[in-house]
C-alpha cells in the first residue's frame, strides 16, 4: 500500500528503453552503461525518491519486427527479453550497495516474484529499487503502457521516460535540424498531434491519472537526477500549460 505520511519518500517511475542498456554495442548489455545507469538510479533514490523501473527489451529482441513468428508470439518473446534486463539491472544495483528486487507480470517460479501493487508498495517503503519486468503480461501492449500502469498502481507522482533524444519535438529532429523542442505540452496535445514519444494508451493513462511525464535523454545517465530536479532538462507532459 502507498504510504501517504508526510515523511514518506516521493514515488517515481523510471522508464528505460532496452536499447540504452546496450550502450554503444547495439545489442545485448554493455557492462559500463549498465553500471552507470545503476549508479544514477541510486543517486535518484538518494534525492529522497522511492524508485520503480520498467525497461524495454529491444536490446535483445523487438517482437513487432520479427517476420518469422506471428504478432502474439513476437510480443511474448519481447516480454521475456525484459525479464533478462530486469535481472541485469537488479544485480548492477546490488553491486553498488543498493537493494533491488524484480517483480514480474509473468509467473516464473523460482526466479521472480509475481507483481502485485501491495508487494511493490511494501518494497518501495523499505527502500528497495523495484524493477517491473514482463511488460503488462499481455501482448499488443508496449512497455510504455506497462510503465504508465505500474506508476499509477503504485502511487507514483512522476514518470521519467528516458529516450535517445533530449525531449519532445514538433517534428523528427534527426530529419529536421530546425525542429522545435517543447519545454512543456499537455497530455491531450501529445495525443492530438500524434507525437510518437509514447504510445497513445500510455499517454491516456497518465492523463487520466494526472501523472506528469518527463521525457529526457537517458544516454547521459546523469540526466536521470537532473530531470528529476529540473524538468526543463527535457520536455514535460502535463503539470503545466502547453508551451506554444
Amino acid at each position: 500500500m502507498k504510504d501517504d505520511s508526510p515523511s514518506a519518500p516521493l514515488r517515481v517511475l523510471l522508464k528505460l528503453s532496452g536499447e540504452v542498456l546496450a550502450g554503444g554495442c547495439g545489442q545485448g548489455i554493455d557492462p559500463v552503461t549498465l553500471d552507470s545507469i545503476a549508479g544514477a538510479v541510486l543517486d535518484l533514490a538518494a534525492e529522497g525518491c522511492a524508485v520503480g523501473i520498467v525497461t524495454g527489451g529491444g536490446n535483445f529482441i523487438r517482437g513487432r519486427d520479427l517476420r518469422s513468428v506471428d504478432r502474439i508470439t513476437g510480443d511474448q518473446m519481447g516480454m521475456l527479453a525484459t525479464l533478462m534486463n530486469g535481472l541485469a539491472l537488479r544485480d548492477a544495483v546490488r553491486r553498488r550497495g543498493g537493494r533491488a528486487v524484480v517483480l514480474s507480470s509473468i509467473p516464473v517460479e523460482g526466479i521472480f516474484e509475481t507483481f502485485n501493487p501491495e508487494s511493490a508498495g511494501d518494497y518501495l517503503d523499505r527502500d528497495f529499487i523495484v524493477i517491473y519486468a514482463g511488460g503488462t503480461g499481455n501482448p499488443c501492449l508496449t512497455t510504455d503502457t506497462a510503465a504508465a500502469l505500474r506508476a499509477v498502481q503504485t502511487g507514483c507522482r512522476r514518470l521519467l521516460k528516458g529516450t535517445k533524444v533530449d525531449g519532445i519535438y514538433e517534428t523528427d529532429p534527426e530529419s529536421d535540424p530546425d525542429a522545435r523542442r517543447f519545454r512543456s505540452i499537455s497530455h491531450d496535445d501529445v495525443l492530438r498531434r500524434d507525437l510518437k514519444v509514447m504510445d497513445a494508451a500510455a499517454v491516456a493513462i497518465c492523463r487520466d491519472a494526472g501523472l506528469p511525464v518527463s521525457v529526457f535523454d537517458v544516454w547521459k545517465p546523469e540526466n536521470i537526477v537532473r530531470v528529476y530536479r529540473d524538468p526543463s532538462v527535457g520536455s514535460l507532459i502535463g503539470g503545466i500549460e502547453d508551451d506554444r
